[in-house]
């Protein structure tokens, strides 16, 4: 119950239903959701180690908010996380596209067949259709201004990209620093669907990038993604 209870509330920080500076009780939190209140208690001791929120003694719980500094550093760590690991993801699928690509030897010509094969390695791995599926859904919901849509099918898509590296790991440390960095902002007004719609188009643009096998586009890509804070 805790678990669920913890995904709803981490859902309402992302979609702006939990507000940074407000103070909300286990009880109002438990009517809402229609639990009693240790799984809000406990759910939010552990939004409370993360920095999400904040104790108020006898009150409940304040929505911390990030800062922009707290924004720009959980960039830099997903940055150092996920661009070496798809970048790692095109060069594995090089590798083993060599032999397909031998046959086109001779300079710019072989550089662009072994572009391609790479490109079609990615695309043939387990999960990769899923992947365009998540990438569509989360330029949909940001279309119509739905931020609690947006955060599941961004998260989805993250998760689903860095399995595909095997790293078990490295995807949860990942998954955990976008979760973080979906949190309120203290002090900035939510972006609008125009702005949310851009960023998830970039989903898009990423795995259109990654099919074709062009490493430094998707490398360009995806850091931008990452810093847009």
């Amino acid at each position: 119950m805790r678990d669920q209870v913890l995904a709803e509330l981490r859902a309402a920080l992302a979609a702006g239903g939990l507000l940074a500076g407000q103070v909300y009780s286990a009880r109002s939190l438990a009517e809402r959701y229609g639990v009693s209140a240790t799984p809000v208690r406990e759910a939010m001791q552990r939004l409370a180690s993360e920095g999400a929120v904040e104790v108020v003694p006898n009150r409940g719980f304040r929505v911390a908010g990030l800062s922009d500094r707290d924004l720009a550093e959980l960039a830099e760590v997903r940055t150092a996380l996920e661009v070496p690991a798809v970048l790692g993801l095109v060069r594995r699928a090089r590798t083993g596209s060599r032999g397909a690509a031998a046959a086109a030897r001779g300079g710019r010509a072989e550089s662009d067949a072994r572009a391609a094969e790479s490109g079609r390695c990615l695309t043939a791995a387990p999960g990769w259709q899923a992947l365009r599926t998540v990438a569509d859904t989360s330029v949909v919901a940001a279309g119509r201004g739905d931020r609690q849509g947006y955060a599941e099918a961004d998260l989805a898509f993250h998760r689903g990209l860095l399995e595909l590296t095997g790293n078990r790991q490295l995807t949860e440390a990942a998954v955990e620093m976008l979760r973080r960095s979906q949190a309120p902002v203290a002090g900035r007004p939510a972006s609008p669907p125009s702005v949310l719609r851009a960023t998830a188009l970039q989903h898009v643009a990423l795995l259109d990038a990654l099919a074709e096998g062009e490493a430094t586009l998707a490398e360009r890509l995806l850091r931008d993604h990452l810093t847009r804070v």
